[in-house]
This record gives C-alpha cells, structure tokens and sequence, in this order.
C-alpha cells in the first residue's frame, strides 16, 4: 500500500495510479471505472446541493421495480451514472436498483471486461429535510463468453466483487472504496472549491466492538422473537453487555458510514412484513459488506456471510446486520438457530 506523509495533497485520480503500479498485470480499466464513478459522484452532489433551489425535489408518479415512487433526485442520478459510464469501452454492462433489467451497453460503444451494479441514490426520499443520501457501487468481472453482458454476470456472490464502495452527500460529500482484502478501505472527501476529491480518511479501520446500533425499532412488533432477543442484548436490557448508543438515520449509508467510522451495528432485520428482508443484496448489502471486510468488520444475513450468498435474482432481497465485528458475531449467536427469519411464533402487534 502507498503511503503518504501528512502534508501530501492526494487526489482520488493520484490515489488509484498509484495503486494501479502495486499489479504490474493490471491495464488501467478497474481504475477508470473508479474515476468515472468518482466523476459521476460529483455531478450528482452538485445537484444534491441545489436540491433546495431547483425542481428536483419530491416523487414523480411513476415506481420504480421495487414498487416504490421514484423520488425525481433518484432518476436523475440514475440517468448521470448510466451516461458517464456507457461509453467508456471498460463495462459489459450494468444494473440499477431503479432498473427492471440489466442495463445494455449501446451497440455503437466498445464493450470491456466488467460490470457495474449501482443504488443511484440511496435514502432519497430524506432529501426534503436535509438529512445524507448517497450512491453504492459495485464492480464485478465479467465471467460470460461475448463482449456484451448477461444477467449471469450480474448474479455473482459479492465474494467476487473487485471494487465496492460509496459516496455519501452530507455536510461534505466523501466517495470511499475499496478493491479488495488487503488493499484497504479509504476516504475521499469533495474539495468544492478545486471540483476533486482529496484522500481525507486513508486505510479505514471499523472498531472490533461499536458504540453505535443502526435499527429502526418501528418494526419491532414484527420481529421474530430471536431478533427481539438480540436487539434487546445491543441495549443492554439482558445485563449481558454494555448498551449501545441508538443512532437511526433511515438513510443507510449515512447510518453505515457513522458506524464504519466510530463502530457499530446497523440492522435491518426480516419481519412479517417483509419476510424476506427489504434491502436489496447486489445494489446495497454486497458492496457495503465488502467494504466493511476489508476494514475488519463483517457482515451476515443472520445464517450465512453476506459475501458469500449466491444470488438467483436480479433485485433479490435480504436481512442486513452489518458493522463491527464482535457486534455481528452476536448476530450470529443469538440468530443462528433460526437464522432471524420470521417464525411462525413471532410476537404478535399488542392490541
């Protein structure tokens, strides 16, 4: 891993060639994705900025696949992504939350040897009253034959990924990222006045142990009794552990960056109503479940590591407990029997 002294100045451009030189075998093309991502993240945040002063806020009456209104932010990232990164000649494809299917590459642009799943904007829908949004990506390689991509490329366990990260829109808007175990997780925060991004948080290290959970307990008459158990544990309420401080933004790379910074938990478990989990599993959980790995944390659904779960659908679901280690390894205790999947025996709603 390059190192730098505490006086460089070191742009997210600098950053990924320097890296880049660590793998003689590498041709530039995961870099240049990173940077188009990079390029992207910045347009987006000037609009975010001026959401207050342009007519972008709010829903348009159309949903999305998930069934959900599409917040006008969310297309319009959604659309800025696309552009920059179909006609680079490096993706064979990509996919978006927005999306119903894989996103084609146009038949006139040179296809490359990866693909990109994204959340254009994540927790748009806080937009009106100020509270941090933010995009997710992931890269994958390409593991089809033919130069354009599949939906079999898509469907690939997170453990594949070669890049994943976020860009958070908030009091300053940060891109982090990483490539992998080993290679770090690292921060790099918008300099508005010079339009780059400079290399802020280097080499981030998520807490073993958190002070943070992530959790809204809303749902909690829903819960499956083992995951009533375990939140009850995070509280301190059992008089096994030290509570955690609850902190729930409802945006959830706004919950997942504060924890990945100062430690914590954030949860999003199954319930009644969504018995398969809410968050979607390519776009949100798997690259943010590579990235909490690479700073040594983890992540599971409450049976089975996020990473490794083969996906079998394009806009497939699933429970999230995802931050500090230890606090994950709780998860994994109090759900393993049942997995934290809704039971039949689940707590009824108090009449």
């Amino acid at each position: 891993m390059v190192k730098h002294t505490a006086t460089s100045v070191v742009t997210i451009e600098r950053y990924i060639i320097e890296q880049e030189k660590l793998f003689p075998e590498a041709t530039g093309e995961l870099s240049g994705i990173l940077y188009d991502v990079a390029l992207a993240a910045k347009m987006i945040s000037s609009k975010v900025r001026r959401a207050g002063l342009v007519d972008i806020l709010g829903a348009l009456d159309s949903q999305n696949v998930q069934g959900e209104i599409q917040q006008k932010l969310d297309v319009f990232a959604n659309e800025i992504i696309v552009k920059a990164m179909d006609h680079t000649g490096r993706l064979a494809a990509m996919a978006s939350e927005e999306e119903p299917d894989i996103i084609p590459i146009p038949d006139e642009f040179k296809c490359g040897k990866y693909v990109l799943l994204f959340d254009p904007l994540d927790g748009s829908s806080n937009i009106d009253v100020n509270v941090p949004v933010g995009t997710i990506f992931s890269v994958l390689k390409k593991i089809t034959r033919g130069s354009r991509g599949s939906l079999e490329d898509m469907l690939q366990p997170g453990r594949r990924q070669v890049a994943a990260g976020y860009v958070i829109y908030g009091s300053s808007t940060m891109m982090v990222y990483t490539t992998g175990p080993g290679l770090g997780v690292h921060g790099f925060t918008l300099d508005p006045s010079i339009g780059e991004f400079l290399l802020s948080h280097p080499n981030i290290q998520i807490p073993t142990r958190g002070r943070y959970l992530s959790v809204n307990s809303g749902y909690e008459q829903s819960w499956d009794t083992r995951v009533t158990a375990l939140m009850r544990r995070y509280r301190g309420l059992d008089g096994v552990q030290k509570p955690m401080n609850e902190r729930y933004v409802g945006s959830l790379v706004a919950d997942f960056h504060r924890n990945l910074l100062g430690g914590g938990l954030f949860a999003y478990p199954a319930n009644s109503q969504s018995p398969k989990g809410k968050l979607r599993l390519l776009y949100e959980a798997n690259p943010l479940a590579f990235c909490v790995e690479a700073a040594g944390g983890a992540a599971t659904d409450g049976r089975t590591d996020i990473l490794n779960i083969m996906p079998d659908e394009l806009h497939q679901r699933t429970p999230l407990y995802i931050g500090s280690k230890d606090d994950v390894a709780t998860a994994r205790e109090l759900l393993k029997e049942e997995g934290g999947w809704p039971r039949e025996e689940r707590r009824k709603p108090q009449s």
